[in-house]
């Protein structure tokens, strides 16, 4: 198993902020996103709930796979998150934090191994993990020809 996996998607598109992710490679169906109004249209969500849903999705994704790992079979998981978005010392808007909360339907005396579960979940969780880290993000923008207009690497 090589030790590098790649997550590969397109975007087309489709209106004024708005776009269609198309998941590269699999049969997941599109999805659309687009920006808040008055900016766009609302027709689904912004980058920036989407990472809100990655962290909390994947949170509670890790949360039950350690909780298995240990044989237990949880009921179902609730999660709720919330991100505190505020503007930077340019005045433009950052996410700033993201407080997800878990509730399990199980009480924790009833799963075998619960300690366990829990101090390791959080470490399974790629998002959250990679956020908390930091990411390296590289930009490149090509003109109708093709040509290079930009770039920045971080």
């Amino acid at each position: 198993m090589s030790d590098e996996q790649f997550i590969e998607l397109s975007m087309e598109q489709t209106g004024d902020y708005e776009f269609r992710v198309r998941f590269d490679g699999t049969s997941i169906p599109h999805l659309v996103t687009d920006e808040s109004a008055p900016l766009g249209g609302d027709a689904g969500p912004t980058p920036s709930r989407l990472l809100v849903v990655s962290v909390a999705n994947c949170l509670s994704a890790s949360l039950l796979f350690a909780l298995r790992k240990f044989k237990n079979a949880p009921g179902r998981l609730t999660t709720k998150a919330r991100a505190t978005l505020k503007r930077n010392e340019h005045g433009r808007w950052r996410i700033t934090r993201v407080a997800v909360d878990l509730q399990l339907a199980d009480a924790a005396a009833a799963l075998e191994h619960v300690d366990r579960a829990l101090e390791q979940f959080e470490d399974f969780c790629i998002v959250t993990e990679s956020v908390r880290e930091g990411i390296a993000v590289d930009v490149s923008v090509r003109d109708a020809t093709g040509a290079v207009v930009h770039t920045s690497n971080a």
